[in-house]
């Protein structure tokens, strides 16, 4: 998947990143700072010796002027006292040419008399660039007997003395500058040392971050102190890759423990974290939403469609995330959803770890179709039971106020008549009351006590109470008995209702002039009773569900009204209480076989439970 990114967005990343870059550590804030501040000293330190140094030269040179002007005032009074008075003049012009041209840094030398009259004036012109003296310096011209006769003036150029600075500045600043790059180099390697081996600390501390256990470092060319640290941190990562290879396979183990229990909980289930993506969605939930292995993964659970393309979950996830934690925690949200005619009970609840902090939410997926089913055949069963009941007993009184009011005028024949049909509404009436009151006991679990009786009694009473119902219709049943069938331990109310209640149904889907086969046969330690009618038969999807509660086959071939009771009550008397099986056999338009096999071996004193 890639990214673009708008230009103002580009920019801001790429300035986040060079500010990062650029950063100072406190470190390097540090060293900067180190450096600075000893450039500075060392500069001030530069200078100040400089300038003493300067100073120095100064005087030095000054006093050396000074000698200069006394030596050349004491040297021309002898050369006046020596000489002839008409040669002074001239002795002392040639001496201070001579001496003004033997030095290149006197520039001018002067003589006064003792008014202050300039006498003469000796000048350096070879030294033209240093007309403009820098020192001058004054002596007096004293003779031996101490009469002031004049004074001498010497102006020096300085430039020995400005030779000797400038060699003495380029000397300091070239000492102080290798002394600084010394100092300098020395606090850079000092520091590219520190910080490699913080360097190579840090690697390590990624390393193990990543849970690359086991990683050591290597302690070669590091201080003593390093060194410590180095063997602490490669202890420290050997311990966490001994804790890691002991515990990886039972941390492994309780999560495919954790997983495996997820995937084979009865309930579906689907774990999504706080960025509502599906993390985990066991076999039952993709089953209940009819997905495809990892189709969901990843996914925002609000993106689920259903079979009629709506979005079930899209709602109810906002609604539970602008709902507090501490509510949904305490009172989960619950919701229902259908999917392809299942309807599916959903519950949301919030996840948190140890430290009650938020990781996401888990939806719990409950099958209530048959519930719902259920709940949908009680309210049919309701209504079938309040039409089936009133019909009887519209019946009942309607005959029973005709006998009375107008009995007298009735035949025998017809009285006979009314009183037949009287005693048929009453038995199909107390059949249906027995349903009812054998359900509510079955539902009640009340106690049901088996004892020793013989199957054929039960089978000839069942065939002689429902004669009157196959002379109705003139129907024709026929026993077919395997002999030598020992009485053994059942209850017979409980068989003799079974087996009645397929007889009944047979009666009720089998055709005028038609024939009802009831076989016993003994296989094994069991019997095996079957009553087969010349119906219209049962399709193979109604089969499944036919001895469920409430449930009724209503096609176009049959509309008989009933309680949906019998065959129930069939399947819970024979298998839930007498450890038996029933079944059924049946090809539309071909008839049906109901039939239950129960064993014969019981102890005298068993009893079960309704």
């Amino acid at each position: 998947m890639k990214i673009i990114l708008p230009d103002k967005k580009k920019s801001a990343i790429i300035l986040g990143m060079n500010a990062k870059q650029l950063s100072l550590t406190t470190q390097n804030r540090l060293i900067i700072s180190g450096l600075i501040l000893s450039t500075f000293l060392i500069v001030f330190i530069a200078f100040f010796a400089i300038f003493n140094i300067q100073k120095k030269l100064n005087q030095g040179y000054q006093n050396f002027g000074q000698i200069v002007s006394k030596a050349l005032a004491i040297e021309c009074s002898e050369l006046a006292a020596n000489s002839p008075k008409d040669k002074i003049y001239d002795i002392l012009k040639s001496h201070a040419d001579t001496i003004v041209q033997a030095h290149s840094d006197i520039i001018f030398i002067e003589f006064r008399n003792k008014n202050g009259e300039m006498v003469y004036k000796a000048n350096n012109n070879n030294k033209k660039e240093n007309k403009s003296p820098s020192i001058i310096v004054n002596s007096p011209i004293v003779t031996s007997n101490g009469i002031n006769i004049g004074s001498v003036t010497v102006g020096l150029s300085g430039n020995i003395i400005n030779q000797i600075s400038t060699t003495t500045r380029a000397s300091l600043l070239f000492v102080f500058t290798v002394a600084w790059v010394v100092f300098a180099f020395v606090i850079l390697i000092n520091t590219y040392l520190i910080t490699r081996e913080l360097r190579i600390l840090h690697d390590g501390v990624q390393k193990i971050s990543k849970g690359n256990f086991g990683y050591k470092i290597k302690d070669k060319d590091v201080s003593s102190e390093v060194k410590e640290l180095f063997n602490a941190f490669n202890d420290m990562s050997n311990k966490l890759h001994i804790y890691e290879e002991q515990n990886i396979e039972q941390l492994t183990l309780e999560r495919n423990k954790l997983e495996a229990i997820l995937m084979s909980i009865a309930n579906g289930v689907v774990v999504c974290d706080n960025n509502d993506n599906v993390v985990l969605v066991n076999n039952h939930a993709q089953n209940l939403l009819e997905l495809e292995e990892n189709q969901m993964m990843n996914i925002k659970i609000q993106d689920y469609v259903d079979t009629e393309g709506n979005y079930c979950f899209k709602d109810k996830i906002e609604e539970f995330k602008d709902t507090p934690l501490d509510i949904m925690e305490n009172k989960p949200l619950e919701f229902s959803i259908q999917v392809d005619k299942r309807v599916i009970k959903s519950i949301i609840s919030p996840m948190f770890t140890r430290n009650k902090d938020y990781v996401g939410y888990i939806i719990v997926l409950i099958d209530m179709t048959k519930e719902a089913e259920m709940d949908a055949m009680r309210s049919t069963f309701i209504s079938n039971v309040s039409h089936e009941l009133r019909t009887p007993v519209t019946v009942l009184r309607s005959y029973i106020d005709t006998l009375y009011n107008y009995g007298n005028e009735f035949d025998y024949e017809t009285q006979k008549e009314f009183i037949g049909t009287i005693n048929q509404e009453i038995i199909r009436l107390n059949r249906m009351v027995n349903d009812i009151l054998d359900f509510s006991r079955m539902e009640a679990n009340a106690q049901m006590e088996k004892a020793l009786n013989s199957i054929y009694e039960v089978i000839h009473n069942c065939v002689s109470q429902v004669e009157p119902l196959t002379k109705e219709h003139n129907l024709k049943i026929t026993v077919t008995e395997e002999k030598d069938i020992a009485d053994f331990m059942f209850n017979y109310d409980g068989i003799e209702r079974a087996l009645t209640n397929l007889l009944s149904n047979a009666i009720k889907y089998s055709p005028d002039n038609g024939e009802i086969k009831v076989n016993l046969k003994k296989s094994g330690e069991d019997i095996e009773i079957t009553v087969t009618d010349q119906g219209c038969g049962i399709a193979p999807e109604h089969q499944k569900k036919i001895f469920d509660r409430f449930y009724r086959v209503e096609n176009n071939i049959h509309t008989i009204k009933g309680t949906g009771l019998g065959l129930h009550l069939v399947k819970q008397t024979i298998e839930k209480y007498h450890q038996g099986k029933v079944f059924v056999k049946s090809e539309p338009g071909k008839g049906s076989t109901f039939g239950f096999i129960i064993p014969t071996k019981v102890t005298a004193d068993e009893k079960t439970l309704v």
